[in-house]
């Protein structure tokens, strides 16, 4: 399902909010833990990688800066064999709306903007 809007701390999606970071994965719409990008790690991404197979690409949403994504998280998504690209939030989350709409095999790890 798409991102309808988000704000300082929250994220709106199917009608209802969400305060914190969000995952869009194939099964849905979670919650996530993570709130800066250091938090940002293979454990946290835990649930993408579960459902690699179903995805293409993962959009990361850094929060309001851009972020590097560390080699090792990189290789990671690499023998996954899933694409991933890490932007700030607001054009992480804006790309997902629009490739979701073009019917790809899209999700996105989405850090709340603080």
């Amino acid at each position: 399902m798409p991102i309808e809007g988000y704000g300082a701390g929250f994220f709106h999606f199917a009608g209802m909010a969400s305060s914190g970071s969000v995952l869009a994965l194939p099964s849905g719409i979670h919650g996530w833990a993570p709130r800066l990008p250091v938090e940002i790690t293979e454990a946290a991404l835990a649930p993408v990688f579960a459902e690699a197979a179903a995805l293409e690409l993962l959009l990361i949403g850094t929060g309001a800066e851009p972020w590097a994504l560390p080699e090792a998280l990189r290789w990671r998504f690499r023998d996954a064999g899933l694409r991933v690209d890490a932007l700030p939030t607001r054009s992480a989350a804006a790309t997902y709306n629009v490739l979701l709409d073009e019917g790809r095999a899209v999700g996105a790890a989405l850090l709340a903007i603080s």
